[in-house]
């Protein structure tokens, strides 16, 4: 297939495409804030991680689904504040474990989808981490509710 065009008009285009490559190419500049705008992009940053969270990690989204009722129940079950407290927060370190398995998996596969000995530790441990998380949450609840 053969395309004609005048040598100005390719000229230009070429000149408007280099142009605009060249700047969509170049690095992100890191600002640095303070006070209360870095407070700002701090929680907006959380949110944009817990949203896709939310959205693309289907273990995240199953441990959720566990956390909100559990926490309804701790909260109105016949048991004193200190002891809803760790009922609820034992299910956030689940949620919490969950998160950096996630980022670890994530820089992981960041680095290359190729196998690697490393990179298969790597996101076992994370997973280990996730699992210790989800037993002492299990101890936690049994200690509070039944021991």
């Amino acid at each position: 297939m053969t395309i004609s065009v005048s040598s100005s008009t390719s000229d230009d285009n070429v000149t408007k495409n280099t142009a605009k490559n060249a700047t969509t190419k170049q690095p992100k500049i890191v600002v640095k804030r303070y006070g209360i705008m870095r407070l700002l992009y701090t929680c907006k940053h959380t949110f944009n991680g817990l949203k896709w969270m939310c959205r693309n990690e289907a273990a995240f989204q199953q441990e959720l689904m566990l956390f909100i009722p559990l926490t309804v129940f701790a909260c109105m079950a016949n048991i004193s504040a200190p002891q809803s407290a760790m009922l609820v927060l034992a299910l956030l370190f689940v949620l919490f474990a969950e998160l950096v398995n996630t980022a670890v998996e994530v820089v992981v596969d960041r680095i290359g989808l190729e196998f690697h000995e490393l990179s298969g530790l790597a996101k076992d441990i994370a997973s280990a981490f996730v699992f210790l998380s989800m037993l002492m949450a299990a101890i936690v609840w049994w200690v509070v509710l039944w021991a």
